[in-house]
């Protein structure tokens, strides 16, 4: 099925999947985007229609995953009191149109909303309809004015009018047009009782809900809704350096690098892990002028790798492989062997070079050049890295484009689908919306992750112009509040085109709340982080709770950006002194429950502890294999060196129960099986189980 509408209460704001038909001349008109009875061209149409969603900024396609649950809103109001109703017209990316629609958002806000999940990857198109609900603008009149005694006569002559006109129209089955025409037949000099009867029953206003008697019909102009393949919104990302999988230290002291080929035994445990998406540095040769050395010193000596940022020797640039891994055709068996065990793998697209790079001699018009005569290197004050040249895309911006296009096929060709790119946000805008365009015409499954660790406006631009995902500021949002306010930011005001990956750390990001947070901090962020959103990351070391700082920095001491780790993951956990088995239960649980793979549906509630952070996910049966409702809650104390005693008040109707009733939650860390309802007790130790994730099981 393409696309599937959920079915929920009203007050928590969700549709019935009811198709919508209107008379034919309407639809004509509508189809030409104007009201049906006015021939003044205005911006407004008949019925006011505002604010569609989804929506991305700057005239850019919103975005969806294949599986996403969509929801479809819009503002549509009348003037008076007259009922209206609305409907989203979906055209498939195979030319399928349907009607889903839309129920009335009870908050005052005139907003009317359908959660629908598109499974179809391709460009959909929709709008919004809005018309005038006859039948129901009769109803409520005639209840309320026949209860008043008012206007009797009146309500049983309008009645009349509004069956025989609804009997007439040849959208509608036989049968029921029959039952219409008896029904009018019935309001002929009618009695109060008689006309109160028709207008009360409830199957003559469910077979106007589900057709409606309507005019005055307005539409919204079409709008573009872009479904890519479900790994460009869910994964679980797991980073590693190949060079240190399976390096060994020699008997001088110096150290032999990994291999692609010794780095894929390491693959199986990864998988093990519940990983589903492997992310390599770059690969490339790295360059030897200015090479740094450990903890980004500037004396390399002989033996140090280097950083493989600094792309780019004799032996080859951004379309190489460093010799040390290998070959091509050993990353080519590499790719084989992660996708054997359910791994894809993702590189880097770094877009820089070494002083090395054979494009600084072949073009030196795609860097810029001082006056002195030199070519400036990269720098992020204060960090400074004379190791590598930054691209220049104002020289030649044709030539180093189609160079770019040309090292994407390129890996492409190899296996690659998925670039984590380095520093968008140091390139031109327009080269990321053409590149990324041009890539995905031909290859509708590559996905591009922006290392956007940038200013607002720009991180979101590059969401927009075509990035699948982007890191966030996730790494650096640690109090309640703070967490608050960006998951519900992420849930709500961008999810229409920006994909958060909440990595909790990265080669160079080792912040403060992990350095002093103790091993209860590593927990908290990785719960979160599986938690919160459908994709997230964990960098190679994570799991052995790494938190010693560089003096001075939030990057880890003895970094592997410029040396080899050498590291024993196996007998970290035999030991039981590793994280692994924690990640591995989050994956799992993240596998079995469908709501934690949904980005719109978290809903931030309430503590009376500023360090219990409380959010829950939830989707209907209606979007779920099992046909049941999945509903997860999350309470975590964020404070990593405290035990907190607190009560948490959840706005149950988020998931259909009402205030004040009780209903069995299973602890799905612990096991522990608790009844529960709007407010409850937690005690959650920092140093023991920081965490409740809570499946709701449903009333005992």
């Amino acid at each position: 099925m393409a696309a599937r509408s959920g079915n929920r209460p009203a007050e928590l704001r969700s549709p019935a999947q009811i198709p919508v038909r209107l008379r034919a001349a309407d639809e004509r008109k509508l189809a030409q985007g104007v009201a049906s009875d006015r021939h003044v061209h205005t911006l407004t149409g008949r019925i006011p229609l505002a604010e569609p969603r989804p929506a991305a900024p700057s005239g850019f396609p919103a975005k969806a995953f294949a599986g996403e649950v969509v929801p479809f809103r819009v503002v549509a109001f009348r003037e008076g009191h007259d009922r209206i109703g609305a409907h989203v017209r979906l055209t498939s990316p195979n030319g399928e149109e349907t009607l889903h629609r839309l129920t009335a958002i009870e908050d005052g806000s005139d907003g009317w909303e359908a959660q629908i999940a598109l499974d179809l990857q391709g460009v959909w198109k929709y709008r919004f309809e809005a018309f005038a609900d006859d039948f129901a603008t009769w109803a409520h009149a005639a209840a309320v004015k026949i209860a008043a005694g008012v206007d009797v006569e009146v309500m049983a002559a309008l009645g009349l009018h509004h069956f025989l006109r609804a009997a007439a129209e040849k959208f509608r089955p036989t049968a029921e047009r029959t039952r219409l025409k008896a029904v009018a037949a019935s309001l002929k000099d009618s009695d109060a009782a008689t006309t109160m009867s028709v207008a009360t029953d409830p199957d003559l206003a469910a077979l106007f809900e589900a057709r409606p008697l309507a005019s005055l019909a307005s539409a919204t102009s079409e709008q573009t809704l872009l479904v890519e393949r479900t790994a460009a919104g869910v994964g679980a990302w797991y980073e590693f350096f190949p060079r240190s999988e399976g390096a060994k230290r020699r008997a001088d002291g110096t150290i032999k690098s990994g291999t692609f080929r010794t780095a894929a035994r390491r693959l199986p445990a990864v998988a093990a892990m519940g990983f589903d998406v492997l992310y390599l540095p770059p690969i490339h040769p790295i360059g030897r002028t200015h090479r740094k050395g450990p903890n980004n010193t500037l004396d390399a000596a002989p033996g140090d790798p280097g950083s493989p940022w600094a792309i780019g020797a004799a032996e080859g640039g951004h379309d190489a492989v460093h010799p040390d891994l290998g070959s091509m055709a050993d990353f080519r068996f590499f790719v084989r062997e992660a996708r054997k065990v359910g791994l894809e793998v993702a590189l880097d697209l770094a877009l820089q070079a070494s002083p090395d790079h054979p494009w600084v001699t072949s073009h030196p018009e795609w860097f810029t050049t001082l006056p002195d005569g030199t070519i400036a290197y990269a720098e992020n004050p204060p960090k400074k890295y004379q190791d590598i040249y930054p691209l220049n895309f104002d020289g030649d911006p044709a030539g180093l484009s189609a160079e770019v296009l040309r090292i994407v096929e390129l890996w492409v060709s190899q296996g690659v689908s998925i670039f984590r790119v380095d520093n968008p946000h140091t390139k031109p805008l327009w080269f990321w919306e053409w590149l990324i365009a041009r890539v995905t015409a031909a290859h509708p499954d590559v996905v591009f992750l922006a290392e956007a660790f940038t200013r607002p406006a720009p991180l979101r631009g590059l969401a927009a112009a075509g990035f699948q995902q982007s890191y966030t500021y996730f790494t650096w949002r640690n109090t309640k509040r703070e967490l608050e306010e960006f998951l519900t930011g992420l849930a709500e005001e961008t999810a229409d085109y920006l994909r958060p990956n909440l990595f909790v750390n990265t080669p160079d990001i080792l912040t403060e709340y992990l350095q002093f947070g103790g091993r209860a901090a590593y927990r908290i962020r990785a719960a979160i982080a599986a938690t919160a959103a459908p994709t997230y990351g964990v960098y190679a070391g994570y799991e052995l709770y790494e938190n010693v700082a560089r003096p001075g920095s939030e990057e880890n001491i003895d970094n592997e950006k410029y040396e080899y780790k050498l590291r024993d993951f196996a007998s970290a956990e035999a030991a039981g002194d590793s994280l692994a088995p924690f990640l591995r239960q989050l994956n799992a649980i993240r596998g079995a429950h469908p709501a934690l793979r949904q980005l719109r549906n978290l809903a931030v509630h309430w503590s009376d502890d500023d360090g219990i952070l409380v959010y829950s996910k939830h989707l209907d049966a209606a979007f779920t294999d099992s046909g049941s409702d999945d509903t997860i809650i999350v309470v975590v104390n964020v404070d990593p060196h405290s035990v907190r005693e607190t009560t948490v008040h959840l706005d149950t109707r988020v998931w259909g129960v009402e205030p004040g009733a009780t209903y069995e939650v299973e602890d799905l860390i612990t096991g522990a099986v608790w009844t529960w309802s709007d407010h409850n007790f937690v005690r959650l130790d920092a140093f023991a189980e920081p965490v409740h994730i809570l499946k709701v099981k449903g009333r005992p």
